[in-house]
Formats: C-alpha cells, structure tokens, sequence
C-alpha cells in the first residue's frame, strides 16, 4: 500500500476522507492544522497501489490541494488482530502515475550521471584490455545505462514526447562518453592490436537481440512492481540492461582507436540492437500494467506518441535484424562458430577414422582482405581398428571437413589444423 498525505484548506478534509473511503483506504486520519496563515486540513490515507491514480484524479479539482506520496511501501494493519497475516500478503503493482513520476525524478543531475558513465569508461577498458572477464561485470553495474533505456520505454508507453528525447539524449550521451574514454585510454598507451576478450566480445550471435528483449521485459516487471513482491534487485534488473551496452561501448572506443573498423560497426549495430530491443519489450509491458495517456494534470503525453513511437523501434529493430542476416557471417560470427563446431563432429563421426578429442572454432584476429577466415584447430585419437598413417588420417579428415564447411554455405575461408593424438603405449 502507499501512504498520502493530502493537504487541503479547512472543510475540505471531509470530502478528501470519503474519497478515500471510496477507494478501499484504510487507516485514514484527519488533523487540523496551520500553514502560515491558513486553516488547513491534512488527511493521511492508505491506499492499495492500484487505486492511487484514480485517487489522485479525483482530488485534483479541490481548491489548493498539496499531496505527499510516500515512494516506499507501507503495511497498513487493522482490525480484527487474526486477519493480519491476510492483510500483509495483499500486495500489489506499483500504480502507473508513481511508475512514472519515478521515471522523472531519475532525470536528475548530469555530473554525477557523466562521471558514472567514464568510471565504467575505465572499468571496461581494463577489463577488455587485461583480458579480465570481472571486470566487465563490475562496469555493468557501474554504467548508467539502465535508467535512461527504461524511462525512454515509459515515455513512449506514456506518450510523453519531453522525456522522450530527454531519455534518447541521456542514453546517447552516456555511450559517448564511455566510448571516449575508453578511446582514449587506448591512445594514450599506444594499444595496437585487439585483445583476446575484445575479439570475443565484438563477435555477434544470431540469437543477440534477446538478450535486450528479456532486459527490457525484467527492467519492466522491476519498476511496476512493489518493492516487497520484487524477487529481484533494481541493480540485478540494471546490470542485466548494462550487460548488453557496457562491453560494446567500450569495444567501439577501443576499435576505433587502434583501426579495426569491422569491430566498431559491431560494437554500434549492438548499441543500437540493444536501445530499440529493450524500448518495444519495455513500453508494450508498461503499458499491459497500465502506463497510458491519462487525462489527469500529471498527464503530458500525447495519445498518437505510443504508436509512433513503437511503430518506428519495430521497423528499425526488423531494419537491423535484416542487416544481420543478410550479411553473413559478419554480424552472426559466434552462431556460425558454434555450427562449424557441431558440423566438425558430425564429419569426424561419419569419416569414422578417429575419435574426437577436442575442437577449437573461431574466427581469427587479424582482418585478411576478402576473406573471412575461421580458424578450425581438431585434436583427434585415432578410432580403434584403424591402421591409417596419422597424416593420411589427418589429411583426409582436413579435406572432409572443409568441403563440408564450404557445401553447408559458411562463406568462410576454413583453416583446417587436424592433430593425431596418440594414447600412451600404442603403436601406429
């Protein structure tokens, strides 16, 4: 429940109380008080989450009406002593009017939410650059991502063209400042080549736009939710939006300082994967929770914003979808790891002249102009039976294996190093 604290000039009290009373408010107190000069009347409610809205909308008309919502939860008890374990299980969603002043009130100062966002500027570029995988972690619950993603998802559910922008502007302004950071530090200490965690980071799934989807949906879910029925931290839901933005801003800023503009268009198409993914998941579950254009004097949207707004995140989010699958394997070069890897195994089980011991797939670090290499590094023991030299059974199952690549359409250039792995006392 939510605690108000309705202040009105002296009579008005009355009708603030029986308001209440309509609503399901409970343990309502009314006091006579003073404010300078005037007689006043202050009413304290309690009222369930979802009543709030409507509450406000129907005070709003009275003379010189001042209210204080309390942002915490409350637990309100009541007579009879027996039911009270019913009563402190009855919780429910935040209502849509708090979900969104909370929004505003986030768009706070830009010092502080600057500096956060160069700390994780520095973070992520020694994560990135040591090769140190907790690093990564701790910038992403370092970096400000979260908040300006999530309150441009309740300004397009909301209809609020101000915060709107405001939002796109804080989300932007935050990579930028990661991204030069980040840049520069590689400038400075003269970083010429990417390293091994840049590679793989850079590297982009085919399955890549759920991860904003499913952070969009729980950053949702987290901010309608009260605060006793959450199951889940406001920094878990944030770290989950910062885990897909974080590692890519720094990896622009790093590509761009040492050249390796294949990896900076990476690093932005997930940038901007990740903002339209989360905005349509986000506004279409704020507003299935009730986060609409409402005629009460909180309201600033506009009824046309909410299908605009996501009409335009859904064509730019099928834009970059089909970017990414029709320019393979650029922007699906970890899936396509993966599928070499299985269609490896699925040869050497066929060719039947070895056993499989291990098999490394990546696509390889320098850039070969024209080509796009992956590198297949396969240990193998040699199947029971077989009496093949190992490097008759090395090269034909390196033969195999990228004709195999080459029929399946991997528009790869397969590196193939086959090792005959030998147990001890064994003879060829």
């Amino acid at each position: 429940m939510r605690q108000l604290i309705i202040q009105v000039p002296r009579g008005c009290g009355k009708k603030v109380f029986d308001l209440a009373t309509t609503h399901q408010g409970v343990n309502l107190s009314q006091t006579e008080a003073m404010s300078g000069e005037d007689a006043i009347d202050l009413v304290t409610v309690h009222l369930p989450n979802r009543a709030v809205e409507e509450f406000l909308e129907q005070i709003q008309d009275l003379p010189d009406v001042h209210t204080t919502l309390l942002p915490s939860g409350v637990i309100a008890l009541r007579p009879p002593a027996d039911e009270a374990p019913e009563q402190v299980k009855q919780v429910q969603v935040r209502s849509p009017i708090e979900v969104f002043l909370s929004g505003l009130q986030s768009v706070g100062s830009w010092t502080g939410f600057l500096s956060y966002a160069a700390v994780a500027g520095v973070v992520v570029w020694i994560g990135l650059y040591t090769n140190t995988s907790y690093l990564l972690v701790a910038a992403m619950l370092i970096a400000p991502f979260a908040s300006p993603a999530m309150n441009t998802a309740i300004a397009t559910a909301r209809g609020d063209w101000h915060l709107l922008w405001r939002s796109i502007l804080r989300y932007f302004a935050a990579l930028m400042v990661t991204i030069l950071v980040a840049g520069g530090l590689s400038l400075i200490l003269r970083q010429a080549i990417a390293t091994t965690l840049i590679v793989e980071r850079s590297q982009i799934s085919t399955v890549a736009v759920l991860l904003p989807l499913a952070a969009g949906a729980a950053g949702a879910i987290n901010l309608v939710q009260s605060e006793r029925s959450s199951l889940v931290s406001g920094a878990a839901t944030g770290m989950l939006v910062a885990a897909s933005l974080a590692p890519p801003a720094g990896i622009v800023g790093m590509a761009t300082a040492i050249g390796r503009w294949d990896m900076v268009i990476n690093g932005l198409f997930l940038l901007l994967l990740q903002l339209f993914g989360i905005n349509v998941s986000a506004a279409l579950l704020f507003r299935l929770y009730g986060l609409s254009v409402r005629e009460s004097r909180y309201s600033r949207g506009k009824k046309g914003v909410f299908p605009i707004a996501v009409t335009v995140t859904a064509i730019a989010l099928a834009g970059l979808l089909t970017w990414q699958f029709s320019s393979p394997p650029e922007l699906e070069r970890s899936s396509r790891a993966q599928r070499a890897n299985a269609e490896i195994q699925d040869v050497i089980q066929q060719e039947k002249l070895a056993d499989l011991v291990e098999a490394n797939i990546r696509f390889t670090r320098p850039s070969i102009p024209g080509q796009n290499t992956l590198l297949c590094v396969v240990y193998v023991q040699r199947a029971e039976g077989v009496t093949l030299p190992s490097e008759e059974i090395r090269s034909r199952l390196t033969e195999a294996i990228q004709t195999r690549l080459r029929e399946r359409g991997f528009n790869v250039t397969p590196l193939v190093d086959v090792s005959v792995l030998e147990p001890p006392n064994r003879n060829p």
